[in-house]
């Protein structure tokens, strides 16, 4: 196979030094051969005009600086899923499989899976069956109208004749109206039948068709799951070591167990597959987002992003191997002896300034947090001790109980929303309006953790207030009131094109990388748990706005 989608580099590279592990795809900074890589490859899309309308919408580009066996430093560029209806494109390496191939079993398949779609379009819209329907619903009022009736009908005879027998009857007389009794009951009961028996025939008539709709449905189901184990099968991926595994065996011990739609059709797959095939040696890599964002997702134009967990991560720890990575943690180590300032103490609970990167409670790595420095402060402290959380990036004041009723006290307080909370952020954009609110419901990403989306059925409702407190050529410092208490709101809120559309300055999830997230909870207001006082704690943020 030859190499002619290696590139080599436009602008000069002397004097970069390259990296000494290659890039962890969840957490990195783009290498500077990466980011000279991108100026190229966004150049190139400039001059597509005939992709203008797609790439509006918005598309993940990627790119994979490697290494010839010659010496030669270049790169390789890739786009996740398809480009104008097409996998292959001259300027991009190819897919792993290209399921778009018109004489491959996936195109036929999937022609004989929407064959099945149209016939069940036409069999649900078919006139006679809609017909059927319509007549069943109109039967079924007539009937319940005619027995309705016919039930107030036996009850005024028997009414009638409760009458008659006040006056008394002779026995002939009486036998006379239990034998009437009896007929109108009797009548109400063929009646009964009757309209069972067009109602049944009616209905079973339905049935069956629907019946037949069903099973072109199971069908349907168990063809689309054949097609898509048969195209997994297809996805062959090899590390570097040259090792293969397929996407069934690289999901199975995954607790999806099966791959999601997609998997193996993003930027970064495709980067590797086809650098280990052409003896191409992975130096590092980058993925950027070209376009508009997405509805429910927070991307923005020209903006570097991790790849994604949910398809990505099985399938790049399997297609990594053999290559020394920089798997740097996320999280940053804070000393076990660090000593938080306390802005407010008493005898039931204390207000604590969080430093940005320490955790508020235990997460899945060793890093100390702030319960387990109020643990090892407070031995005798019963309870929680956290009343509520900040995100690890997020500075500010965080609330601790020393017992177990007044943590209960103050969570029943953020429950009912009695506390009022102001946040200080730095965004990384402009915001027009001065004040106003945000009503954005969210919920987490399902392939994609710990990043949230905005999803108006699946979302949790999340409402936040704002006030613009000073602007510069291209930041804006707001105060953020939040009502709700979802994860993410605020960086969510800022970020998404619905709410401020200006990620806070640092927001490696919504935004772009910088020294830190730009983001401190500056105000707690709450009821004394035992003496009812209103307390107010105040830290302003140390990028405060020189002028409020």
């Amino acid at each position: 196979m030859s190499v002619s989608k290696f590139h080599p580099f436009q602008s000069p590279t002397d004097g970069i030094e390259l990296p000494e592990a290659f890039t962890n795809p969840f957490h990195y900074t783009p290498h500077p051969l990466c980011l000279l890589a991108t100026k190229e490859v966004q150049a190139y899309l400039e001059t597509r005009g005939d992709w203008r309308e797609e790439l509006e919408k918005g598309k993940m580009f990627g790119v994979l600086v490697v290494r010839k066996p010659t010496g030669e430093i270049g790169f390789l560029a890739a786009f996740s899923g398809n480009l104008a209806h097409s996998n292959n494109h001259d300027y991009f390496v190819p897919p792993v499989y290209d399921l778009l191939q018109p004489d491959g079993f996936f195109k036929i398949e999937e022609e004989q899976i929407t064959a099945i779609n149209h016939e069940l379009e036409a069999m649900q819209h078919n006139p006679a069956y809609l017909s059927w329907k319509e007549e069943l619903q109109q039967q079924q009022t007539a009937a319940s109208q005619a027995l309705q009736a016919a039930k107030t009908f036996l009850k005024t005879e028997k009414e009638r004749r409760a009458r008659l027998r006040e006056t008394g009857l002779t026995a002939d007389e009486d036998a006379r109206l239990i034998q009437e009794s009896q007929f109108q009951k009797a009548e109400y009961k063929r009646l009964e039948r009757k309209w069972k028996a067009e109602l049944t025939q009616l209905g079973t008539r339905i049935l069956e068709y629907e019946k037949q709709i069903q099973q072109r449905k199971q069908e349907r189901k168990k063809r689309s799951a054949a097609l898509q184990l048969r195209l997994f099968a297809q996805f062959n991926l090899l590390n570097a070591r040259g090792e293969t595994k397929d996407l069934c065996e690289i999901f199975a011990p995954t607790a999806q167990q099966v791959p999601p739609a997609g998997a193996g059709e993003c930027a970064a797959p495709k980067l590797l597959q086809y650098a280990y095939l052409n003896q191409l040696r992975p130096i590092a890599m980058a993925e950027f987002w070209w376009g508009n964002s997405p509805k429910t997702e927070i991307r923005r134009h020209g903006y570097f992003y991790p790849a994604c967990k949910g398809k990505c991560e099985p399938i790049l720890k399997h297609m990594l191997i053999g290559l020394p990575v920089t798997f740097q943690s996320v999280q940053t180590s804070v000393a076990s002896d660090i000593s938080l300032k306390i802005l407010y103490e008493d005898n039931d609970l204390l207000v604590v300034n969080k430093p940005a990167g320490m955790l508020s409670v235990p997460g899945k790595e060793a890093n100390f947090s702030v319960y387990d420095w109020a643990r090892k402060q407070y031995p005798e402290a019963t309870g929680p001790l956290i009343v509520h959380r900040l995100d690890m990036a997020t500075s500010g004041l965080l609330l601790i109980a020393k017992k177990k009723e007044v943590h209960q006290h103050l969570q029943a307080q953020f429950k009912n929303r009695t506390i009022r909370k102001r946040y200080i952020a730095r965004l990384d954009g402009i915001v027009d309006s001065d004040k106003g609110s945000i009503a954005l419901p969210i919920c987490p990403d399902p392939l994609d953790r710990p990043r949230q989306i905005i999803h108006e059925t699946l979302g949790k409702p999340a409402f936040t207030t704002y006030e613009v407190l000073q602007r510069s050529a291209h930041q804006t410092w707001v105060a953020f009131y939040p009502h709700t208490g979802r994860t993410h709101q605020l960086r969510v809120h800022a970020a998404h094109p619905d709410g401020l559309n200006a990620p806070i300055e640092g927001d490696t999830l919504y935004g772009r990388e910088s020294d830190r997230l730009y983001l401190h909870a500056e105000l707690l207001e709450f009821d004394h748990p035992t003496t009812g006082k209103r307390i107010h704690i105040e830290k302003p943020a140390d990028f405060y706005p020189t002028e409020k």
